[in-house]
């Protein structure tokens, strides 16, 4: 491939090919000639290297050709994933090894994701807000939705696959070069300048076990040749479909609640099935409210004494998908108020899913243009349409609404407590009219025995009682989507005003709109209604009309938009010769415009009704101007030492600005060896999520650590028995309500890397580098921990706390073997409610380490290895009054990660055996293991207790290490076959008791590996 000898600002040095995680070191065969973009305002840096040549690297604003800047940049280039047999930039993405804990995979969206249809990268374990993701080296738009209601990140789904030639990833802080959230580091995508002929390529994969199909389909046309014509443009299209993957179509124990067979130094789990059997042969879950539709005779409020629930109807109608079981006499006696016979149901293996739906499918052009001998323009443009979909557990009829706007939640399950007026325990009235108007207890609808008629709906009418309903529609799954359209456009100029002095200046435009779906939810007001007027058939849901489902569970349909627009010009000089090479100056100035409209997919502002149960009230709106200039200065003083010194200051049109300052230190002792380190200060700014949002409600999964012997004793157990607790206990969750605040001020970081490059001879080279991170003033929700512990114990609940008790557990109406405390029993936390503040530091420190060898054994043979590992040697957050949570080699931090914890080791090793026209790569992957403790779950020095593990399973999570081959045959210079097995021996993930972004199995960790044995094949066609 030919080099431009336009000359450029904002470019790199030469790099060490060796080093990059998979691509650089792969012979590739070769199809439409193609040539990356430069990262428009932006030049690379990258490993030093023995050879010449301009690469591109991420973090500098100089072009250079025979050493490195001092920031460690990881480079991986498509082409080599592809032998990896990774399929998407966002898998690539989410494999890095430096990604770790609360990352975005695609497999979370199915499992109740805030952000759903999303994927977002987290370097270094410091959340998908501290990573910066850049295309071409300028700003994308945000996703609409936020990760968890607060943190705004770009969508890696949103990147269009086939005109990327390559990731690089900045391992090191970069405020000073890109403004903020570049704490952790930067992922810049860099997409092919220069494409020429045909590209075409079909693909399609499959499991062992016949089921989550894929299908990738793209075509490029290229056309001119930047050296001879002057010019270059492409055209590229592609399509990809993966399709969903149950729960169901894995196996034991991935594929079900019941756990009475996952077993560990002779203790089993329990049967965490809706209306399951424990085990030791009784059944002891009362009445199970998610079960099939159940009713109980009763006088007002009060339910009859002595009387039972009894099924609403056919239960062979209504328990769709679940197995009958009949009590016996032992099961009366420890459930006096349940009904007979139990509607069994594995809502896992029913309604689990493991990865949605995904197609996607784009469009993209480019054209580039020797404008004269030294300048060069181009132009880009990039449409992506995105939709993600899923299904999941019926809607409720009887709960708490998630936190509202306006009002106090409204509540089908209990009076009790902080709920709006008006809430009670759902009940079926005696009189059913046209004109009934909507109340939750059944006494206040306006019928009666003069203007209406006695319920059909409710056996005890006759007798003028109300009747309790608890249950769920099992045949009425819910169901999600999230579609995405992506708009792109991008245009820039480079090139030199004399021989010493070069220019460049970018522009970007991107609007990203989303769309919403969601089926199947309750709308309360509507249910109120129903109940009220009669108008839907409980008894017999099957006999309903389509008009009567909608009314009830009305389709929820939202719109979300986001912006971000761009304009940045740079320009770098070389003043004079120093010893080491010639000293260069660099600056340039940037605006910026970004926006997020996010309305409220489930507002109260008409009241408390008028929404759905189980949605979240989330939304927000705002947007800012950003102003910033930045320079940097480039000093070569000798061959042995090199310094370059840089700074930005960016100011906010809502008030905020920061300085972020950056130095590095490269030292050469000899030709082979390169020391280098830096030392920088960063920002964040508070995101649209933090500090503007409405309140967002998040489920975390009940713990035995969160509770005490002396409240579970009221429910017959204690945390060592805490398997043996009733459902109501074990299997329950409390929302996490997150409140904005408006006054947050940015977070700052200090960082610091140190580390060594050795290339003892021509292929051979090793890295190290050490890294250590300090956000101060960080945004975060106060731990749960307090309150909890304050409500558990029967202290007062601490300041800055809003803690809403759950209604009572049914089966507590009266005294018995499952709850001893009968009606006295304190019901379990349904809700806390916090404020975000700027409290904490966190602490983030590590090592990563590469190696990598190439071998030409003969002319025509080559062996290509590389390696690469993060590991994170401390992972922590101190908090105001001095005590330290700490997370590495844990499940912590807890919430933040949905359970993905903090694996301390993440790296993969590579290996490719090259004969020319065909060449077999073997690739393993190793993410590391973990304890089951989580300091924000448990409390300081609690790390490595296996505080949230059980004795049905193990302690340590085990590491995960799967293994991929992949292999490729050039037929010719037009056709080339490739084939790749993923996770060869067929290896599950390691089995998780206490995560919940994934069911028994850590998603981040477990990656693709659920899948198990994966099949793909392709064909790529080039003239």
């Amino acid at each position: 491939m030919k080099k431009t000898q336009i000359t450029r600002g904002l470019r790199g040095s030469t790099a060490l090919s060796a080093l990059v995680l998979a691509g650089t070191l792969m012979a590739a065969p070769a199809f439409a000639q193609e040539t990356p973009a430069p990262a428009p305002s932006t030049a690379q840096t990258a490993e030093p290297v023995s050879e010449e040549g301009d690469v591109v690297v991420t973090g500098t604003l100089f072009r250079t050709t025979t050493a490195a800047a001092p920031s460690p940049v990881t480079t991986v280039n498509v082409e080599s994933l592809e032998q990896r047999g990774i399929s998407t930039i966002q898998d690539a993405i989410q494999q890095l090894a430096s990604n770790n804990g609360p990352a975005l995979t695609n497999s979370f969206t199915a499992n109740g994701a805030f952000a759903a249809g999303a994927s977002a990268v987290s370097l270094r374990g410091l959340s998908t807000n501290s990573t910066l993701v850049l295309f071409d080296g300028l700003r994308a738009a945000y996703y609409p939705l936020a990760d968890d209601g607060s943190r705004n990140f770009v969508d890696l789904n949103t990147i269009p696959d086939d005109i990327i030639d390559r990731i690089e990833v900045l391992r090191d802080g970069a405020s000073s070069t890109y403004g903020a959230d570049a704490i952790a580091g930067v992922v810049n995508i860099i997409t092919k300048k220069e494409v020429k002929g045909v590209n075409a390529r079909m693909e399609a994969g499959i499991s062992e076990r016949g089921d989550a199909a894929q299908k990738r389909l793209s075509l490029t046309v290229g056309h001119g040749d930047l050296d001879e014509d002057g010019f270059n443009a492409y055209l590229s299209g592609f399509y990809y479909k993966s399709d969903i993957l149950y729960n169901r179509d894995r196996p034991y124990p991935y594929n079900s609640d019941d756990l009475r067979n996952v077993c560990f130094e002779g203790e089993c789990g329990p049967n965490n099935t809706v209306g399951g059997v424990s085990p030791d042969g009784l059944y002891r879950g009362g009445t199970p409210v998610s079960s099939a539709l159940y009713v109980r005779p009763a006088n007002g409020t009060t339910a009859v004494t002595g009387s039972t629930y009894q099924p609403l109807g056919n239960l062979a109608d209504t328990c769709v998908g679940g197995t009958l079981y009949n009590l016996t006499a032992a099961d009366r006696l420890l459930n006096p108020t349940a009904p007979n016979t139990i509607c069994n149901v594995d809502y896992t293996n029913r309604y689990g899913v493991i990865q949605p739906n995904i197609e996607r499918f784009g469009v993209s052009g480019r054209f580039t243009a020797n404008l004269n001998d030294t300048t060069e323009g181009y132009f880009e443009a990039n449409f992506i349409q995105s939709r993600v979909n899923y299904t999941g557990a019926p809607g409720v009829i009887r709960s708490t609404a998630n936190a509202g706007i306006l009002f106090p939640q409204f509540s089908t399950a209990t009076a009790a407590g902080a709920v709006a007026p008006g809430s009670g325990v759902l009940a079926l009235p005696v009189y059913v009219c046209p004109t009934g108007v909507g109340s939750a207890n059944g006494l206040n609808t306006g019928c009666n025995a003069g203007n209406g008629t006695l319920n059909p709906n409710n056996p005890f009418a006759s007798a003028g009682q109300v009747a309790l309903l608890v249950g769920r529609f099992l045949d009425r799954p819910n169901f999600n989507e999230t579609r995405t359209r992506a708009y792109r456009a991008a245009m820039g100029i480079d090139g030199s005003l004399t021989d010493k002095i070069s220019y460049s200046i970018g522009a970007t435009a991107m609007h990203v709109d989303l769309q919403r779906t969601q089926r199947g939810y309750v709308y309360i007001d509507n249910l109120l209604t129903s109940i009220a007027r009669g108008s839907f058939n409980f008894v017999n849901p099957n006999a309903n009309s389509q008009q009567a489902w909608d009314f009830l569970m009305p389709e929820n349909r939202n719109q979300a938009s986001s912006d971000q627009y761009q304009f940045q010009a740079s320009l770098a000089a070389e003043l004079f010769e120093l010893p080491g090479g010639p000293l260069k100056l660099g600056g340039g100035a940037s605006i910026r415009y970004e926006s997020v409209d996010a309305p409220s997919g489930n507002p109260d502002y008409f009241g408390p009704t008028q929404r759905y149960f189980t949605l979240n009230a989330f939304g927000t709106s705002g947007n800012r101007t950003i102003k910033s200039v930045f320079a940097e200065l480039d000093a070569p003083i000798t061959n042995f030492l090199s310094v370059n010194g840089s700074g930005r200051y960016d100011s906010y049109s809502s008030g905020q600005d920061a300085f972020s300052p950056k130095v590095g230190v490269k030292i050469t002792p000899m030709k082979s060896l390169v020391l280098r380190g830096t030392y920088s200060r960063g920002f964040r700014i508070p995101s649209f999520g933090e500090s503007n949002a409405l309140p967002t409600t998040g489920f975390v999964s009940n713990t035995s650590g969160i509770f005490n012997d002396t409240f579970l004793a009221q429910y017959g157990c204690t945390t060592a028995t805490f398997s043996s607790c009733p459902t109501y206990i074990r299997s329950g969750s409390y929302g996490q309500t997150t409140l904005a605040s408006p006054d947050l001020k940015p977070e700052k970081s200090r960082s610091f890397t140190a580390g060594a490059v050795f290339e003892p001879v021509r292929g051979i080279s090793f890295t190290v580098d050490y890294y250590n991170i300090k956000k101060t003033g960080a945004i975060t929700q106060p731990s749960n921990a307090p309150a909890l512990a304050a409500y558990y114990s029967g202290q007062p609940i601490p300041a800055g706390y809003t803690v809403i008790a759950d209604a009572p557990d049914p089966n507590c109406a009266t005294v018995n073997a499952a709850c001893p405390a009968g009606p006295a029993a304190r019901p379990r936390v349904a809700f806390v409610q916090s404020q975000l503040i700027n409290a904490n530091t966190i602490q983030a420190e590590g090592l990563d380490f590469s190696a990598s060898v190439d071998i030409p054994v003969t002319d025509g043979f080559r062996i290509q290895s590389s390696v690469e590992a993060s590991y994170i040697i401390n992972l922590s957050t101190e908090f105001p009054d001095g005590s330290v949570e700490s997370y590495e080699g844990t499940i912590g931090n807890y919430n933040l990660t949905a359970g993905s914890g903090t694996p301390e080791w993440h790296g993969s090793w590579q290996t490719t055996l090259d004969f020319g026209d065909f060449d077999v790569t073997g690739t393993a992957n190793y993410f590391g293991g973990y304890n089951l403790s989580a300091e924000d779950q448990n409390g300081a020095g609690t790390s490595g207790d296996c505080g949230l593990g059980d004795v049905y399973g193990p302690c340590d999570v085990s590491e995960y290490i799967t293994f991929d081959l992949n292999a490729r045959i050039k037929i010719n210079d037009q056709f080339t076959f490739y084939g790749t097995i993923n996770n060869v021996f067929d290896k599950l993930p390691p089995l998780d008791i206490a995560t919940y972004g994934a069911h028994l199995y850590n998603p981040v960790q477990g990656g693709n590996g659920i899948l198990g044995r994966y099949f793909r094949a392709g064909v790529r066609i080039g003239f």
